[in-house]
């Protein structure tokens, strides 16, 4: 996987959150910060 540099913009993306609602990133955009996690899933 490649690095991602700091200060670079992230893409535009939809997903599901833990209710069931989905919620896009643009949204948020210039209004707050955002803090992203991305567990991984161990099999």
């Amino acid at each position: 996987m490649p690095r991602v540099a700091i200060d670079t913009p992230a893409p535009d993306f939809t997903l599901t959150d833990y209710r069931g609602q989905t919620v896009t990133l643009s949204v948020f955009r210039g209004r707050k910060h955002v803090f992203l996690v991305f567990n991984r899933g161990f099999v």
